[in-house]
């Protein structure tokens, strides 16, 4: 919070210095508050437990707090040449920027379930004022649309939840159990909607690939690095919660979200859209997420949390490529995007480096994620073995497709000229190294 405090007295002081100023001002801000951050991670053990009806601190808020912080600044460094050198309403976009970050990082750290929904709630406002404001296409109206339909028609079953647990209890703590409901398998279903959706499980992804596919290069960083993991974050919150039901709920969405992940990474190699191909891809990840936490292991929600950091910082990676992509190609059709390692060898090493994490190449998060998920999933059924084979064979499988399909082969001919193309190199280049020093400090911090 003090950090907050600084970096928006930073703002008021530098905000009649031009908007340049203002703007790395803000990008300088962040990464600060990113520094303190890991500072309080690496101090966590006084903080970790700190439970109150005002504030949760622990290993995966504290987590989930510096990756939101960290995405953010990867987001606003992004956007340089498409807002802050084009002077595309650059303080609007701050603004929303910095009101999504606020949001979630409260959303991470409340410790009423009330206050969680509502800065839940709310974390859709200023994403969906990104894509509706530096979206591509006219379609985003409509993307935005799907969006709020879905997640907001989902929530609204865990508002009536809560108010019941505030009517009956007159607390709304994270620690406080439902005891005292009947139908406890309808409760566990209407709790865990909301989450499946903003997760999202294969069934109620349809929002996903469409806001993606509309979004801006910092719309999407944000929306797959950070929002997506509210998802996670409430169905390990709310798990404590619910674990006293009927087990039969829990394991149907079980067979669903794995199901549907193989089903999901299957879809991917029938997609002509790069941005929608990675879409699906994360929808395979976070099933296997959604298995990790309902298999009530500690190694489960230990992979699970590194999953989250681990395709948070890799989906933003591969977003930031596509969106390059498009900016050299003129398009991000697959049938067209050809010939990456001539027109430009620079930013297809990039590629190969981000498709290989994604891969679970080692030694990235994604190995010891998948790995430790794996374990989990089978310790609560062997009959899952078959599923979690299949979704990590898939995902190396449609990682190589990608990087395969797009670097490979004549690039066309109508394509902006080499010298052009070679225009995009050095900035794609520069944000990579920060890009993957940012990733190499996240997993020292994890397993120091």
């Amino acid at each position: 919070m003090f950090s907050l405090g600084v970096m928006s007295v930073l703002m008021v002081m530098v905000s009649g210095f031009g908007q340049s100023v203002f703007w790395w001002s803000v990008l300088w801000g962040c990464i600060m508050m990113y520094l303190v951050s890991l500072g309080l991670w690496f101090s966590s053990l006084g903080l970790a437990g700190c439970w109150s009806e005002i504030l949760v601190v622990d290993s995966f808020s504290f987590s989930l707090m510096s990756l939101t912080i960290l995405i953010s600044s990867f987001s606003m460094l992004a956007s340089v040449r498409d807002v802050q050198k084009t002077s595309n309403k650059c303080i609007e976009f701050i603004f929303s920027v910095l009101v999504l970050t606020m949001a979630l990082v409260f959303c991470f750290s409340v410790g009423s379930l009330l206050n969680f929904y509502i800065m839940f709630e709310f974390s859709l406002i200023p994403i969906l004022l990104i894509i509706l404001g530096w979206g591509y296409q006219p379609e985003r109206l409509q993307a935005g649309k799907y969006m709020l339909l879905y997640t907001v028609s989902a929530s609204l079953p865990l508002l009536v939840l809560i108010i019941l647990v505030l009517i009956k209890s007159g607390s709304v703590f994270w620690g406080w159990k439902f005891l005292g409901f009947e139908w406890g398998w309808l409760v566990t279903f209407c709790a865990s909607l909301a989450f499946l959706v903003k997760l999202p499980i294969y069934g109620f992804h349809l929002w996903l690939p469409k806001a993606h596919v509309e979004a801006p290069v910092a719309g999407s960083m944000i929306l797959a690095g950070v929002l997506l993991k509210l998802g996670g974050y409430g169905l390990i919150r709310f798990f404590y919660m619910l674990s006293l039901f009927s087990s039969l709920t829990i394991s149907v969405i079980f067979c669903l979200s794995l199901t549907g992940g193989v089903v999901a990474s299957m879809v991917c190699f029938s997609q002509n859209d790069v941005k929608a191909l990675v879409a699906y891809s994360s929808v395979g990840h976070m099933s296997l997420v959604l298995g990790g936490i309902y298999s009530n292991t500690d190694w489960g929600w230990l992979g699970c949390l590194l999953m989250m950091i681990a395709h948070g910082l890799c989906s933003s990676g591969l977003f930031f490529l596509a969106s390059e992509t498009y900016k050299c190609y003129g398009t991000r059709s697959l049938f067209l995007v050809k010939g990456g390692l001539v027109l430009v060898p620079g930013i297809a090493l990039c590629w190969f480096l981000v498709c290989a994490i994604n891969m679970a190449a080692p030694p990235s998060l994604n190995l010891w994620g998948e790995l430790m998920l794996g374990i989990s999933v089978l310790s609560y059924s062997m009959v899952f073995a078959f599923f979690t084979g299949a979704m990590t064979f898939l995902s190396g499988l449609y990682s190589w497709y990608l990087y395969s399909i797009t670097q490979h082969g004549q690039y066309p001919l109508w394509v902006r000229g080499v010298m052009v193309a070679e225009e995009y190199t050095s900035y794609v280049i520069s944000f990579m190294l920060v890009f993957l020093l940012g990733v190499t400090g996240v997993m020292l911090m994890l397993f120091l």
